[in-house]
Formats: structure tokens, sequence, C-alpha cells
């Protein structure tokens, strides 16, 4: 690259990154503490921050997450064993066999999703149910003005017989995967809740059931708040 392309190309990084300080100016991160409160051993995992840790009962993993991270997530693993090099597999939410995740989890899993500092710098959180249930959960804001879903029935013990796997329950999506059930194609800008839906509505009220499930399932807070998430609350 020639000097002056090289100087246009440093002035253009350096540009971005003034109007990326100016648009989160002011703007805070959020510090997200994952604690299992489960029997059992729990794998916790977050992307695009965060990696993955084993938490004992008990235990709590605390995560600093940048301003303005979107389509964030966090979630819990079961039945896992890995190796000195953090390699291995789990029985739900396995992420390409790694124990520091880089990739969503395999269903079932139950997700605490979130974006902060979105529109009217407000934090978007929610519990999702999509990709079926694995571990009971909970969000709550330090905001105490903020609603605190939680998703604490153990579906696991009532999950239909075709949707049941080891350690976890699947969603219609993930078992059937037709449009009817994923949202997609014909029923993508028209997609009602079914019955299979329904019955993971019935047992977690605030958590996302299906994919267009978003006028009772999603929440805001104002951008500045910190978040606890619990597993079997």
């Amino acid at each position: 690259m020639g000097a002056r392309n090289l100087a246009v190309s440093i002035s253009v990084t350096a540009t971005i990154a003034l109007i990326l300080n100016v648009h989160l100016q002011g703007v805070t991160g959020a510090t997200f503490a994952i604690q299992n409160q489960c029997s059992y051993t729990v794998w916790a995992a977050g992307i695009p921050v965060g990696g993955g840790k084993a938490l004992g009962q008990g235990e709590t993993w605390s995560v600093d997450v940048p301003a303005g991270t979107s389509a964030g997530r966090f979630w819990g693993r079961t039945g896992c064993s890995f190796n000195a090099d953090g390699q291995g597999k789990c029985n739900t939410g396995d992420c390409g066999g790694l124990l520091n995740c880089q990739a969503s989890g395999q269903p079932p899993t139950t997700l605490a999703e979130y974006t902060l500092n979105g529109g009217n710098n407000r934090d978007t959180y929610d519990i999702s149910l999509v990709d079926g249930f694995n571990i009971p959960l909970s969000i709550t804001p330090s905001d105490s003005s903020c609603t605190a879903p939680t998703c604490s029935s153990n579906i696991n013990a009532i999950c239909p017989a075709q949707f049941k796997v080891t350690d976890g329950c699947n969603s219609a999506c993930v078992t059937l995967n037709t449009p009817q059930y994923c949202c997609t194609g014909d029923y993508l800008n028209n997609c009602p809740s079914t019955t299979y839906s329904q019955f993971f509505k019935q047992q977690c009220p605030q958590a996302y059931s299906y994919a267009k499930d978003d006028p009772s399932s999603t929440f805001t807070c104002a951008s500045g708040a910190n978040y606890k998430i619990v597993f079997c609350p």
C-alpha cells in the first residue's frame, strides 16, 4: 500500500473510532453475575463475551460486558466432560466440544439473551426457550424498577416424549424443523402460536416460547444496570 493510501486508511479508521466514541459517550457496559443454585455442576457459557466456566453449586461467575454489545447470550451446559486442554462434550448446550465457547450451544438450551445500550439508550433482555429447555433460569436487573423474568419450572420432568432428550426438552422447531414451528417460509410474517409452543408458555409465561413471542417476553431496562443470572432459581 502506498504512503498516501496508508494515510487515508489511518484517517478513516480514526474517524470511525471517533464516531463510535461519540455515540457511546456516557454509555456504560454491564456486569453479569452468573450463579449456579442447581444441586449439580453447570458449565456456564456466554457469547460474544464470556466463553465458559464450570460452576459448582453456589458458585458465581462474573463477566464484564462492554457497552454496545448486541445479540449476546448466556446459557448453562449439563453433563459435560472436558480434558486439561478444555476439549470434550456436553449432553446439552455443547459448543463444538469446547469449554471456552466461541459459538452458540447445541439445543436444547435455556437462553438468557441481551443487547446493551439499544434504542433510547436502553438494554433489552429475555429468557428464550426457542432452542428448547435444559435448566431453570432467571434474570434480575440491579435496577429494581425493571422486570426480573424467571423460568423456574422443571420442564424436563414433564417434557412430551417426542421432544425429550438426555438432560433436556427440545422445542418443536428443533425436533420437527418445519416452517410452521420455526416461523420461516410462508410463516415468516404470520406465525401464530401452536399447541407445542403453548406448552412451554404455560410452564414459563415470561419466556419466549417460539420465535414470534415478542410482546410478552422482551423486557427493557435503562442502560447502566447490572444483571444477575441464576440457574435453578
